[in-house]
């Protein structure tokens, strides 16, 4: 992946070190205070949503401007193209991906169907975020969606099953990486029993460990050995009644990354949401100090950026390393993709399996 995040760490641009922190920006084009705020700061990364994405040479350009703003090629650049209603890239430049449910509704008619439509329509998104010099795409979403659960994760969610959120899932990362992207599972240790949206409240789960374990933490476990993963601002009673797992250590350190075995880079969810309390400062202190790698910052404002950056420190060892790794894995498993044979793959599936 040419140099080495920890070789940036130690000052490859003008002394700064790299910071843990991805940052979105305003709008679709990079502004001048914007990019000297990033080269000042050194984000890890940088994220985008719809206000970025206009059209294909547009989010080139952005893209590129970020990157350049901070002096580092391989900068990682995020998006949420889940497909369904969680897509910043559509029509009419873009593919309209379907919502996850979708194949775990195929699942249930036809298991090998349904796994080779998961990866095909993944290798799509990738081939579609490469040329844009989008690298990380985060998504599958592995919650397990609660009969009583809020609509937020809805058909975001593969199924109520997790063995079949597992195989999914899984898919969806094989496709991602043929392609050359990055895939962030989401939203560990599990957001599907939440009755609240965590943009807006902190939801309170109050399952017992016993239910979480055989449900909840499943998915997760099943795909311990992905490289990304997305925090859930989720607060579970029966693990910390007084703080969400984003800011948990006991949550990052017994159950993610202990009993769960995670060990990849672990990205907070967005510190901008509601469920979260105090200034951003506290926010970006009180998940890095909890265990999580970087944290990630969405939108674009410029006074809640500098406060994030005035807390976050620089990128640890151990979240470069596990960075890097996840890179050269990813580059292992890479190669072209035939956009026309993967489409044409998986609207044959679709089309077998209505014909049954």
């Amino acid at each position: 992946m040419g140099a080495s995040l920890s070789r940036a760490k130690r000052g490859r641009t003008k002394g700064n070190p790299v910071k843990a922190v991805i940052f979105g920006c305003a709008g679709p084009r990079l502004g001048a205070a914007e990019a000297r705020f990033f080269a000042a700061t050194q984000p890890f990364g940088f994220i985008l949503f719809g206000r970025n994405c206009a059209d294909p040479e547009q989010v080139r350009a952005l893209v590129a401007a970020c990157r350049a703003a901070v002096g580092r090629a391989d900068a990682p650049v995020l998006i949420d193209q889940e497909g369904g209603r969680v897509a910043r890239l559509g029509p009419p430049h873009w593919r309209k991906a379907p919502a996850a449910r979708v194949f775990g509704e195929l699942y249930e008619r036809n298991r090998q169907a349904a796994i080779s439509a998961a990866e095909a329509n993944a290798r799509l998104i990738a081939a579609e975020l490469g040329p844009l010099g989008i690298d990380v795409d985060c998504t599958p979403v592995l919650d397990v969606p609660a009969k009583d659960g809020h609509e937020i994760i809805g058909d975001r969610a593969f199924a109520t099953d997790p063995a079949t959120v597992i195989a999914l899932g899984r898919a969806v990362c094989a496709g991602l990486a043929a392609g050359g992207v990055l895939p962030v599972v989401k939203h560990i240790p599990g957001h599907g029993r939440a009755r609240a949206d965590s943009h807006h409240d902190l939801p309170v789960v109050e399952a017992p460990l016993d239910e979480l374990r055989a449900v909840d933490f499943a998915p997760f476990v099943g795909l311990a050995d992905a490289p990304l993963a997305m925090t859930a601002h989720v607060l579970y009673t029966a693990l910390d009644n007084e703080r969400p797992a984003s800011t948990s250590a006991r949550v990052i350190g017994d159950i993610i990354r202990g009993e769960i075995g995670f060990q990849g880079m672990l990205i907070s969810d967005d510190i901008g949401m509601k469920a979260l309390s105090g200034d951003f400062a506290a926010r970006t202190q009180a998940c890095l100090a909890a265990g999580c790698d970087v944290v990630l910052h969405c939108s674009g404002a410029m006074a809640e950026m500098i406060e994030v950056a005035t807390a976050a420190g620089p990128l640890g060892d151990k979240a470069a390393a596990r960075y890097d790794a996840a890179r050269r894995a990813v580059h292992a498993a890479s190669g072209p993709i035939d956009v026309a044979a993967e489409r044409a793959r998986l609207e044959a599936l679709f089309a077998a399996e209505a014909d049954a």
